[in-house]
């Protein structure tokens, strides 16, 4: 090859990949930004899927068609059935609709080189940059995101613009190159003459390989119509290929399963089941019958770049139509592949924080307030432990209580380092306000612990000084449970259920608390001039008083934590 034909391939070869790379970073910051906007939708579409089979396969369509990437949302899928949001077969039904969502991505690089007369990429190379100018000059969280999805969407068209420009180059009649590549194909194409030789397998493991390494079937199904548009793929060999990349993209869900629990291991191995399944119904069809089957398509599609891409969405559907009566055999088979543990570990307490839903941040803010909610039980049901042993001088739940202190304070380190990393994400202007109040609202809770603490020491002290409470220091203290007990019951549902309308009840409480506490120190100072109170008692209860003054306060800056981002989500 002469110097001139390989500075050719070169410099076509680098423009191809950059298009590849241009193509798929578009991919990425259109689906994220979509993503981030419809965080809520999201959340309501997953909550949807548990009703059928059928919800569920519309629920995975319209999330993969939203965030451009049957991976992702298989990987998502992962992660929720890892921390017990959705069952196995929920997640299976999720799975068959996202191998329908991911086929839009076809189209969209079927219409970018479907004719030059359109200009396509031109118009969406102006609306990337209409996007750009959105990003640098607004100032709202929402318009910046919005002209983020528009560069991204304009990004795609563009890489693919270059992409196929560049194959076009490459493979051009006439030139060095381009005659010996186009030799090449076409010698692989004649010998795909209908019978089950050596080529349709090699396709087929083509595509496969390159999508698992590269872990995106959209890139690769993107490069076979820029192949096809050239005229260098028929559609018998872009089917082989097209089938080989539905099995690849798993690849990407098996490498996130790893590490996972047993059910979320079987629904990485669902995902692979089906595409394997609905492969071998396609496959021996395309072998045998390729020719006649493509030219049955082409008599009324012509071009070749929507043959390809409506076959894409033909294959999903029709495998969608035949295995969705089959999901419960499925999920079965999946589970015989992946058996229970000989010896089944308890579920990690922090198991509900799996790093796997960091893809999906506003799933992940709803699960990390979970946590945060049983942490506040936790703090909660010490402080009634801590309390019970102090007024029963009895220390027969100090074991309990202890081992419930230590899981507080391993909450407390694992939410904020998952905190941490969640904020390293892209996450919405209210998103973040919630995940910087989460901050607070945890070491709030891990405060209200280390006061039950105290109590649970002045119930020691009370014991080595056989020291006692009056009947009507006690009385106060009941009293001052009981309203502790009212304000954690509406801070509760004011920070689960993120709602405002428990803040007069919560006022009315907190003030409560702080009168009795008030009438607490009065008595006691009444109470000691008359001569009633011991001095160890009596110091003790002071410290009391003050402690579960300080308790109700914690509980009121939980409360007041949410003000910060419900009245924005209001907005």
């Amino acid at each position: 090859m002469s110097i001139e034909g390989v500075m050719t391939l070169i410099n076509s070869l680098c423009f191809v990949f950059g298009g590849i790379a241009i193509f798929m970073i578009g991919m990425e910051m259109m689906g994220a930004n979509l993503e981030k906007a419809a965080g809520k939708n999201i959340r309501t579409l997953m909550s949807k899927a548990t009703a059928n089979r059928f919800a569920g396969i519309g629920t995975g369509a319209a999330i993969t068609a939203l965030i451009q990437s049957s991976s992702a949302t298989t990987v998502m899928l992962v992660g929720f059935v890892n921390v017990g949001l959705m069952t196995l077969s929920q997640a299976a039904s999720v799975i068959m609709g996202a191998n329908i969502g991911t086929t839009i991505s076809a189209f969209i690089t079927a219409l970018s080189t479907g004719g030059a007369e359109l200009k396509v990429a031109a118009v969406f190379a102006l609306v990337a940059f209409i996007g750009l100018l959105m990003m640098m000059i607004c100032k709202t969280d929402r318009n910046k995101r919005i002209g983020s999805i528009l560069a991204g969407l304009g990004m795609i068209f563009i890489g693919l613009n270059v992409m196929s420009d560049s194959v076009k180059a490459l493979t051009e009649e006439g030139s060095e190159v381009g005659d010996a590549i186009r030799a090449l194909f076409t010698s692989l194409g004649n010998n795909a003459n209908g019978n089950l030789t050596w080529e349709v397998p090699v396709l087929f493991l083509i595509g496969l390989v390159l999508t698992g390494i590269m872990q995106s079937s959209s890139a690769i199904t993107a490069i076979v119509i820029s192949l096809a548009s050239a005229g260098l793929m028929n559609l018998q060999m872009s089917m082989c290929v097209v089938l080989g990349t539905n099995v690849g993209t798993c690849v990407t869900a098996v490498i996130s399963s790893i590490g996972t629990t047993t059910n979320a291991k079987r629904t990485a191995c669902v995902h692979l089941l089906f595409n394997i399944f609905g492969c071998i119904v396609f496959i021996f069809p395309v072998a045998f019958f390729g020719k006649p089957i493509a030219a049955f398509i082409e008599s009324f599609i012509p071009n070749t770049e929507w043959q390809i891409a409506i076959f894409h969405l033909f294959f999903n559907v029709v495998t969608t139509i035949i295995l969705v009566w089959f999901l419960d055999y499925l999920v079965r088979l999946a589970c015989i592949i992946v058996p229970d543990k000989a010896k089944a570990q308890p579920a990690s307490s922090n198991q509900i924080l799996d790093e796997r839903i960091l893809k999906t941040p506003a799933i992940a803010v709803g699960q990390a307030r979970q946590e945060i909610v049983r942490m506040g039980q936790l703090a909660f049901n010490n402080y009634k432990r801590s309390l019970n042993m102090l007024l029963s001088g009895s220390m027969d739940e100090k074991s309990e209580f202890d081992a419930t202190e230590k899981e507080i304070d391993a909450l407390n380190r694992y939410i904020t380092q998952f905190l941490i990393r969640l904020s390293s994400q892209e996450i919405s202007e209210t998103d973040e306000k919630k995940v910087s109040s989460f901050y607070h609202v945890t070491s709030d809770m891990e405060r209200i612990g280390d006061y039950a603490e105290n109590i649970t020491e002045y119930a020691q002290t009370l014991i080595d000084t056989n020291a006692k409470f009056s009947e009507h220091a006690i009385d106060e203290i009941k009293e001052m449970d009981a309203s502790l007990t009212e304000l954690y019951k509406y801070v509760e549902l004011a920070f689960a259920g993120h709602n405002l309308s428990y803040t007069q009840n919560i006022e009315n409480a907190e003030n409560q608390t702080d009168a009795i506490c008030r009438k607490m120190q009065q008595s006691h100072i009444r109470r000691t001039n008359e001569g009633r109170c011991s001095p160890e008692s009596g110091s003790i209860f002071l410290q009391l008083a003050v402690n579960m003054e300080r308790i109700g306060d914690h509980m009121y800056n939980i409360a007041n934590s949410i003000k910060s981002y419900v009245k924005a989500e209001e907005a």
